[in-house]
């Protein structure tokens, strides 16, 4: 996701707002990509007005880091992040703490499964899905996405501002035509944990790191568990059972285990050092010895318990992605609205069928916006969960609808997600926008001589350029 916005200003210069910039660690030549995209914002302006960081993951925000130096070459105005980043407010506390350890935790996870010699084909599958979800909040040298996010800042030189559905809406001095409204992400908890269409509900999305992370973090012995913690992984209390790891790395019994458990131990789940089986051969047949016979270490589920990551990485990235920094734009003069919805989820939709604003002695709801919406940059590259329907894009009733999805099918399907785009919402998009729907991927996006299967001007496109692997560029109004 990476987004250039210009806004006449009424003086006759430029306002200028880049909503993230970044690529997913998995996708070949990433940065390099993101490279041109930085060097060829420079080409259109060196000053940024706004830098808006929609939530925190590589996809978003890698460019921050990987381009760092050339983002020195900017000036910036001023930084726009939603609440759940503010460093003083007591709830964004609670989600930070949450996203830390549960990504601690995920992270010892890794390492440790990276470390074994042989998996179960369950615990493999597991391992290849947990790095890709990591790659959200990982670089592909290890960094956290954090580091990206605090370059943001240090651009601005800490002009900061925090955003949330309950500011009244924002104006920007010299520009008379626009209002922006701050749709997401909601202050309830319980809308926060809400990541799927449906009805179900996670617990209260951020606890104090929640179990499972508690769990696995007790598990490794690792600091990040609270002190005095019980640790949720352990099948017995505290003072029932024994530690099958501390028998597994002393060649020797330690002293306060007993010498029969030892034994047990020894004899149904470490075994002798394997040995050759040898072969017993006679006139009729030939008979192999089962090495199983000799060496037990079969019997053992060693890292099937960290099956327990892979929901733990889910709820992490879904809800990392319902933080998401939400603006409606609107157009004061037709009062058409520019959604964007960042990567927000199912409850951040939600949330706003309840968002009210006055302005000018007139009441202005969420519904209301999404009914004006004449552009719509689809949320989190069009996945099942991030464009609801009957609260979502069937409010969006205007005529004049288009829409732009920043999503390429091959990098989605490497990384394991093969219905991203998800071919409902691709559907209902064609169906509501008269087939104004631009895709990232879109083999005419490839050709600098083809053009799109609709025509301009149409709808709320009043013309549209594009470079080849670099942009997309739409006149909106």
């Amino acid at each position: 996701d990476c987004h250039l916005l210009r806004f006449s200003k009424a003086d006759g210069g430029s306002f200028w707002m880049l909503i993230d910039c970044g690529v997913h660690s998995s996708v070949r030549g990433g940065s390099d990509m993101i490279d041109r995209v930085v060097a060829d914002i420079a080409t259109q302006t060196r000053h940024l007005d706004v830098i808006v960081v929609t939530h925190e993951h590589t996809d978003h925000l890698s460019g921050f880091a990987t381009a760092a130096e050339a983002f020195k070459a900017f000036t910036v105005g001023e930084v726009w992040m939603a609440w759940t980043e503010k460093p003083g407010d007591p709830q964004a506390r609670q989600i930070d703490k949450y996203k830390q350890q549960a990504l601690a935790a995920l992270q010892m996870t890794s390492q440790r499964l990276d470390g074994a010699a042989a998996l179960s084909p369950h615990v493999a599958a597991l391992r290849s899905g947990l790095d890709a979800l990591l790659g959200f909040n990982f670089g592909a040298k290890g960094d956290r996405v954090r580091a990206a996010r605090d370059a943001v800042e240090r651009l601005a030189g800490g002009h900061v501002r925090y955003c949330e559905p309950a500011d009244p809406p924002i104006t920007i001095a010299g520009l008379p035509g626009l209002r922006i409204y701050v749709l997401g992400p909601p202050r309830d908890d319980n809308l926060l944990g809400i990541t799927e269409q449906s009805s179900a509900m996670y617990q209260p999305a951020f606890g104090a790191g929640g179990p499972v992370a508690q769990a696995l973090t007790a598990a490794f012995g690792a600091a990040a568990a609270e002190a005095g913690a019980p640790d949720l992984a352990a099948p017995f209390d505290p003072n029932a059972g024994t530690d099958l790891q501390r028998l597994a790395a002393s060649a020797a019994p330690p002293d306060d285990i007993a010498p029969e458990i030892a034994a047990f131990a020894r004899d149904h789940y470490f075994g002798p050092a394997p040995i050759p089986a040898p072969a017993i051969r006679s006139r009729r047949r030939t008979k192999t010895v089962d090495k199983k016979e000799h060496d037990q270490s079969w019997r053992r589920i060693d890292h099937d318990w960290l099956g327990v990551s892979a929901d733990l990485a889910m709820q992490l990235d879904d809800r990392t992605n319902n933080t998401s920094l939400v603006l409606a734009f609107e157009l004061t003069d037709t009062r058409r609205v520019l959604l964007f919805a960042g990567d927000a989820q199912a409850g951040n939709w939600l949330s706003w069928q309840d968002t009210r604003w006055t302005v000018d002695g007139h009441p202005v709801t969420g519904p209301d916006l999404l009914a004006r919406t004449v552009f719509y940059k689809v949320g989190h590259h069009g996945s099942h969960n991030a464009t609801l329907k009957e609260k979502g894009l069937e409010l969006m009733t205007s005529k004049d609808l288009s829409a732009f999805i920043p999503t390429n099918q091959k990098d989605a399907k490497k990384i394991g997600w093969s219905q991203m785009p998800f071919a409902s919402i691709l559907e209902a998009l064609d169906e509501r926008c008269a087939e104004r729907v631009i895709r990232a991927d879109d083999p005419w996006v490839a050709d600098a001589e083809a053009k799109p299967g609709f025509q301009t001007p149409s709808g709320s496109i009043r013309a549209l350029r594009h470079q080849p692997g670099l942009w997309v560029e739409l006149e909106l109004a």
